[in-house]
C-alpha cells in the first residue's frame, strides 16, 4: 500500500481544505474531496484521508467499474465492506450523495419535466422498480410539472405499505412543491391497483382538493412495469383537481 503520507505530512497549502477554500472544490481531485468529508483516515496500512478517499475509489473501480458511477448508487452496506469504512463514514459520504443529487436537481433551467406516467415511473425506478418491499413514494414538482425531487415516505412488508395522507401531504409542503404525483411498488409485479389503491387515491384526491395541490396521478411499478390509476380509472373525473 502506497497511501500512507498523514494529512499531517502534507504542506499547508497542499492539504484539500486549504486547497478548497483556495482555489475552490472543482480543482480537487475526487480522493481529496472524499478525504475531507472523511476528516480522518485509517483502513489498510493506517492510511491517511487522501490515502483512504484513493483507496475507497480503488475499491469501487473493481471489475473495470467507473468508480464514481458506482458511488452514485451505492449503498451503506456497500461502503462499510471497505476495510476502513464504518457507519459513521459511510452515512457521510451518503449525506454527501444525496445532498449532490438533490441540488444537481434543484438547479433552475435543468430540472426535467414530468409530463407522462412515463416519465414519472422513470424518476422512481431506481426507489421503487425492483423493490422486495412495497414502499411508497411521492414524485415533487413545481406549478410548471418540473421534477423538484422524490422522496420514499414508508416502506412496509414485502406485500402491505402504509402511506397516511397527512405524513404524503406534510413532505409535500416542506419541500414547497405545487404539484405532484404519488407512487407505490407491488413486489409481485402484478400492476393492477387493489381495493386499498382505489380507496387511498380517493382519499388522496381530497386532500389535494382541499389544500390546492393538485394530485396528477398513482402510479403502481413493479418488475419492469407501471400503471396509471389517471389513465386507467374515473377518479379524476370524480374529483377534478384544476390542472
Amino acid at each position: 500500500m502506497t497511501y500512507s503520507l498523514r494529512i499531517a505530512d502534507i504542506p499547508i497549502n497542499e492539504r484539500p481544505r486549504e486547497r478548497l477554500l483556495t482555489y475552490g472544490p472543482k480543482v480537487l481531485a475526487a480522493a481529496e474531496l472524499i478525504a475531507i468529508l472523511l476528516g480522518t483516515g485509517q483502513g489498510p496500512g493506517k492510511l491517511s484521508a487522501v490515502g483512504l478517499g484513493q483507496y475507497i475509489l480503488q475499491e469501487l473501480s473493481k471489475h473495470q467499474r467507473e468508480p464514481l458511477a458506482v458511488l452514485r448508487d451505492v449503498n451503506a452496506a456497500e461502503l462499510m465492506q471497505i476495510p476502513g469504512i464504518g457507519p459513521a463514514k459511510a452515512t457521510t459520504i451518503l449525506a454527501a450523495i444525496e445532498l449532490g443529487k438533490r441540488a444537481f436537481l434543484s438547479r433552475p433551467g435543468e430540472r426535467t419535466v414530468i409530463d407522462s406516467p412515463a416519465a414519472a415511473a422513470a424518476a422512481l425506478s431506481q426507489d421503487l422498480m425492483w423493490q422486495n418491499q412495497e414502499r411508497f413514494a411521492v414524485v415533487l414538482l413545481d406549478v410548471k410539472n418540473r421534477l423538484l425531487g422524490t422522496q420514499v415516505i414508508t416502506i412496509g412488508t414485502a406485500t402491505e405499505t402504509l402511506a397516511p395522507p397527512r405524513e404524503i401531504f406534510r413532505e409535500v409542503l416542506r419541500q414547497g412543491a405545487t404539484r405532484l404525483i404519488v407512487a407505490h411498488n407491488h413486489p409481485s409485479g402484478n400492476v393492477e391497483p387493489s381495493n386499498e389503491d382505489i380507496g387511498l387515491t380517493r382519499q388522496l384526491l381530497g386532500g389535494a382538493n382541499f389544500l390546492g395541490i393538485p394530485l396528477l396521478d398513482h402510479l403502481i411499478l413493479g418488475d419492469g412495469n407501471h400503471q396509471s390509476l389517471r389513465e386507467m380509472t374515473s377518479l379524476w373525473d370524480e374529483y377534478p383537481q384544476g390542472d
